[in-house]
Parts: structure tokens; C-alpha cells; sequence
């Protein structure tokens, strides 16, 4: 949902800020924002 905070073992600790409905996520990570694609891999919601 947007707005919780997430964890990938990439890029580190985030926030979600758009969901593309059971599609893929975008996280911003302070420095870079990402779209991760579902199943999203090595993301955690926290």
C-alpha cells in the first residue's frame, strides 16, 4: 500500500509511494525511485 515502509537487499530501506495494481510496486529509496515487478523479489514490506 502506498505510503508503508519496505526493505530489498538491494537497494535498502524505502518507501512505497505508487502500487500498480498486483503488477508492480514504485519504492522510493531516498536516492533513486524503482519499479519492482511482481512477484517483487527481495522487497519486504515492514
Amino acid at each position: 500500500m502506498a505510503g508503508d515502509r519496505a526493505s530489498h537487499d538491494k537497494y535498502g530501506l524505502g518507501r512505497i509511494i505508487a502500487v500498480e495494481q498486483d503488477v508492480a510496486v514504485i519504492v522510493d529509496f531516498g536516492t533513486e525511485t524503482y519499479r519492482i515487478a511482481a512477484p517483487y523479489p527481495k522487497l519486504v514490506k515492514l
